[in-house]
């Protein structure tokens, strides 16, 4: 009886491992927008060093370890695995150009959508089941993150041609998260890290480089920055997701998503002395009600 007690426990405690993950990943990626308005470079460099500086963790991890699970056999491998960085890629750029062309707030609410997308492409496209109590959750964090931005009013101070952006941006991080929970069957958590953390390197430099000019930090303060961003929201924060994605349905991983709003409500009020007001406290409530909700769907 106590063999089976001791079983049950530990198989508990293991599925409990990658939801734990998951949040400490969606929370740390949340830092994002804190680090990216305290840089001293713009958004796109921003986010080259974002994926450039996280390489150096990644890379000596790899090296530590003696078994990194199975190799890439064939030029289709290859591909795959560089997939998710050269989307994470595009993700990033449209994401940070469309702050620069609507009101943040909608940049923020839009591209909050991937959740979405994720659950509709892997329902149409790969048959995924999709109960009703995870919608409801769904709809239910989505209402939070609307209330947290400051309600259906925080949409009219924007542009356009960036909401649509930031809707793109969306799009392309669905198919990120999709594409690395279908490499999670196949390969370990830190090979799939680094090769897709290099593809976006290569893949943000040149935007950054034409759109931007400056690439380099003008101080030391600078460099914190970007090796915040790099070292706590990628190779933390995206790592301790893919890491989870070997356990959890994509559609509800990606409704981290929404712990970013979150989480940069609450570092900004720390951080950068901007006030919790009670209908942002309201928004996060129902965002962490809703990602509950959708966890027991």
């Amino acid at each position: 009886m106590s063999q089976a007690s001791s079983s049950v426990s530990e198989s508990s405690s293991s599925s409990r491992l990658p939801l734990v993950a998951l949040i400490i990943g969606g929370a740390a990626i949340g830092g994002s927008p804190i680090f990216v308005r305290l840089s001293e470079v713009g958004p796109m460099a921003t986010a080259f060093w974002r994926v450039a500086l996280a390489l150096i963790p990644i890379f000596i991890f790899s090296l530590l370890r003696k078994d990194t699970g199975p190799r890439p056999k064939s030029l289709a491998d290859y591909g795959m695995l560089i997939l998710p960085g050269a989307v994470l890629a595009l993700d990033l750029s449209a994401w940070h150009l469309s702050i620069t062309m609507t009101s943040v707030a909608n940049a923020t609410l839009l591209a909050n959508l991937a959740p979405v997308f994720v659950t509709a492409i892997g329902f149409l496209f790969f048959g995924a089941k999709v109960t009703r109590v995870f919608l409801l959750g769904l709809v239910l964090a989505l209402a939070g993150v609307v209330v947290l931005k400051g309600g259906p009013a925080a949409f009219g101070n924007g542009d356009l041609r960036g909401d649509g952006i930031a809707v793109i941006a969306a799009v392309f991080y669905a198919c990120y998260i999709l594409a690395i929970g279908g490499l999670r069957s196949r390969f370990d958590t830190i090979r799939i890290m680094l090769w897709s953390t290099a593809s976006a390197a290569v893949g943000v430099f040149p935007l950054a480089f034409f759109f931007e000019g400056q690439m380099l930090p003008a101080s030391l303060y600078g460099w914190s920055v970007v090796s915040g961003v790099a070292f706590v929201s990628h190779a933390g924060g995206q790592v301790a997701i893919a890491y989870a994605l070997a356990y959890l349905p994509a559609a509800f991983s990606s409704l981290t998503l929404l712990l970013q709003p979150v989480v940069a409500a609450i570092l900004a009020w720390a951080l950068l002395n901007e006030s919790i007001t009670a209908m942002q406290a309201l928004g996060g409530l129902i965002v962490l009600a809703g990602i509950m909700i959708a966890r027991r769907g």
